[in-house]
Formats: structure tokens, sequence, C-alpha cells
């Protein structure tokens, strides 16, 4: 039986936007224990002011099939020995310091990823935005696909930030890979190097349940994710496509990606048909403009628009 106070304390945290295995490690109960407590609560739990913004980043068990050749191989559907799952995961919440973790080192010997799922299910639920490095073509169809051949609801929906293709829409780096952009760019977080268990030997080693192998992995899961936010931090004042974060807060200033709240004026921004005042944020040099139209009505009028 829990007491007032760990009611409290999970609605508490539940607010901080801690998963419900992590509140229930906290607490000392049940994960379902805790989904009972909150659905039962919902109108007390309270959330920061502002958008919850997740980066995330997932690894995935390889195929394993039967083959012929090392070269250029067409594996039919009958050749596979077993099919890919979640490994692991991790996460972290933009201005939060905690870094969200987990994985199947305890069921390594299963293909159920079910309970990992789950964790990562609830932290995609509650995000306004998502942050990834080439989620919109892997980690978000990945899980997707995980989840509805678990019989999981689709999580609320969300804003999504890719850096990869921020790179490619906007820059011509020798390399769009984290591990590149992260050296040249991220000063305190670099993608991290694989130690003593070397590319695809560390995936084997893990599935094999080799407990160096699961340190190992959790260290470079987490270090993708503390780069892979420092970089967003880099790029996004190139980016002409970052969510509004404004409609999020409920006060009436100017929110920049960064953080800040400080924009000078800047000019103005123009199309075909209206002119706008423009602004820099004071810290990155993000652009925002109004969307009131200075252009007057007469002025509008007397427009003329090319022929296509």
């Amino acid at each position: 039986m829990l007491s007032k106070k760990d009611v409290d304390n999970i609605i508490y945290l539940k607010g901080l936007g801690l998963t419900h295995r992590d509140i229930a490690d906290r607490v000392s109960c049940s994960a379902g224990t805790v989904h009972y407590v909150l659905e039962r609560n919902k109108t007390l739990i309270k959330k920061k002011d502002g958008p919850r913004i997740l980066v995330f980043d997932i690894e995935t068990a390889p195929n394993v099939a039967y083959t012929w050749g090392m070269w250029q191989q067409n594996v039919g559907l009958n050749q596979f020995v077993s099919h890919w799952y979640v490994l692991s995961w991790s996460a972290k919440w933009i201005g939060e310091d905690e870094i969200l973790y987990d994985d199947k080192r305890d069921s390594w010997n299963t293909q159920d990823d079910t309970r990992i799922l789950g964790t990562i299910w609830e932290l995609l639920n509650e995000a306004d935005i998502v942050v990834t490095q080439n989620g919109k073509k892997f980690d978000v169809k990945k899980l997707n696909a995980r989840f509805v051949e678990n019989g999981f609801q689709p999580p609320s929906s969300y804003k999504h930030i890719d850096t990869l293709q921020i790179a490619k829409r906007h820059f011509g780096f020798t390399s769009n890979k984290l591990e590149y952009m992260t050296d040249k760019l991220c000063k305190k977080y670099k993608k991290l190097k694989h130690g003593k268990f070397a590319g695809m030997t560390l995936w084997t080693e893990c599935l094999k349940g080799n407990p160096e192998a699961w340190d190992e992995m959790e260290e470079y899961n987490k270090y993708d994710v503390l780069s892979l936010e420092e970089l967003m931090f880099v790029l996004a004042p190139w980016s002409n496509q970052m969510p509004n974060l404004d409609i999020y807060y409920d006060d009436h200033e100017n929110h920049c990606m960064c953080g800040s709240t400080e924009f000078l004026d800047d000019g103005y921004a123009y199309n075909n048909t209206s002119k706008f005042k423009k602004h820099k944020c004071v810290n990155c040099g993000a652009e925002k403009r109004s969307k009131v139209n200075l252009l007057s009505k007469e002025k509008r009028a007397t427009l003329k628009m090319n022929v296509i």
C-alpha cells in the first residue's frame, strides 16, 4: 500500500518527465502501480512550461541469415535465421542532465524486446519534439515497426528534427555521419570510437551476453545522444525548418531553439507579396520573422506577379 507521500512523489516525478520504470525504481514499487496512480491522478500532473524535447538513439540487433557468398547476395525470407530487434536505447530531455538508458542485457538470449520498447514508447508519448540523426529513415521507422508488431498503439504525435536532413539540406560536409560532424563541430561531446570491441564485434559480444560488451554498448549509446544534442544546437540556427517554440509557452516572449529569449531587430524578410520584420537571436544567430505583413492594402493591390 503506497503512502500519500509516495503518491505525491510519483506525480511529481512524472511531471519531470521520468518513465514509469524510473519512477518505480525510485519509489520502490512496480511500473504497473505507477501506471495505476498516474491514471487516477492525471489532472494533478504538473508539466514544465515549454515543449518537451527528447534526443534519442537506438541500437538494433542484426538480421541473421544463410547466404552462399559475401558479395551482392539476394537474401530470401526463407533464408533468415532471425530478424532484427531493438537491443538498447538512450535518450535525454533537453534542459535536463539525466541520460536515460535501457537495454536487453538481462534477456540477451531472447529476441523479446517488448519491455524496452515499452520504456522508449513512454518517452515518445510525452515528447512534443524529438531529435535524431537519421531518425526519419531509421530510428523512428524501426521503432514503429516493433511497436505495431508487438501490439502497441501509436505514441502521441510529435515534431521531428533530424540533424542528417539539416546537414544534407544546408551544408556540403565531407561526410554527414555523426562521427564526422561531431568531431568537426562539437567541443564538449563527440561520438565515441569503439573501445575493446571494434565494429561488429560489439554487437556479436552483446548477443553472447558479454557484460563488458554491454557496458561498452551503454557508454557508446549514451555518447551518441550527448554528441547529437550538442550537434543539434550547432546546426539549428542554419535551418529555417525548426519548430516554432513560441506556441508551447504561455508567456508572450519569443523563444529560440537555443533557449534564448533575446532577439534584435534585423531588417526585413520578403516574399513575392509580403514584407515582414525580421529578428535575430542574440545568442546563436537564428532568425525569426513576424507574422504581420507590413505592406499596405493599397501597396498589395498594385503588386504584379510573374507569369508562370
